[in-house]
């Protein structure tokens, strides 16, 4: 599969169409945690974290969300990662959304409706990922990381975003969260499945860009 370049392009272009799909993808993004939050099956790994941060400090959801993914910037200073305005939407668009379809969306108890969220909820996660980075508008704090490593080490997305998948995963769980089934099973296919989409929405230099102004 051919490399895909992530790195920003300038907010000039096409910023309408690029700012557009930067809010939908961070919006869906949101809703597919508060998706997995409801299910009630395993949370996805950063969840797990922030679960055990909720638990620790009695905050929302989204309020440690946000206060997460403050401190994961500092992460990006030996990367030097620059933050753009993907960056500074993705802290703000995601926590709201999140507490905001938790709020409307109750807890699940059937198992086939549990099942529907879970996989429902891994499956638009990768999507609104790909959504959001493909408009190199600047990575949200989480996938700077993912971004960062993967231009300094030359690894795949795919293995940079399940490497770190795993290590949030340990840190979350030895803060006092909770894991299942569907926390593995976001780990496992979160990586393949973003790389398999991100060719498809993001914008690119040259004919293509061109022909998306």
């Amino acid at each position: 599969m051919a490399v895909v370049d992530l790195s920003p392009l300038s907010v000039r272009r096409a910023p309408v169409r690029r700012g557009a799909q930067l809010l939908a993808g961070l919006a869906l993004y949101g809703a597919s945690m508060a998706m997995l939050t409801r299910a009630h099956l395993g949370l996805d790994p950063w969840d797990v974290l922030h679960e055990g941060i909720t638990k620790l400090t009695g905050l929302s959801f989204g309020t440690v969300t946000a206060i997460a993914s403050v401190f994961v910037l500092l992460l990006w200073i030996p990367l030097r990662q620059r933050p753009g305005i993907g960056t500074v939407a993705n802290v703000v668009v995601i926590s709201v959304t999140v507490d905001a379809v938790r709020a409307v969306l109750p807890d699940q108890h059937a198992l086939a409706l549990q099942i529907l969220l879970l996989v429902g909820g891994v499956v638009l996660n990768a999507v609104a990922t790909a959504v959001y980075v493909g408009t190199r508008l600047g990575p949200g704090p989480r996938d700077g990381l993912m971004t960062g490593l993967t231009a300094r080490t030359g690894w795949s997305v795919r293995l940079v975003r399940t490497g770190i998948e795993v290590t949030v995963l340990v840190v979350g769980w030895l803060l006092g969260g909770t894991f299942g089934v569907g926390t593995v099973l976001y780990a496992l296919t979160i990586g393949p499945l973003t790389q398999a989409l991100l060719p498809l929405v993001t914008w690119r230099t040259g004919r293509r860009e061109e022909q998306q102004h």
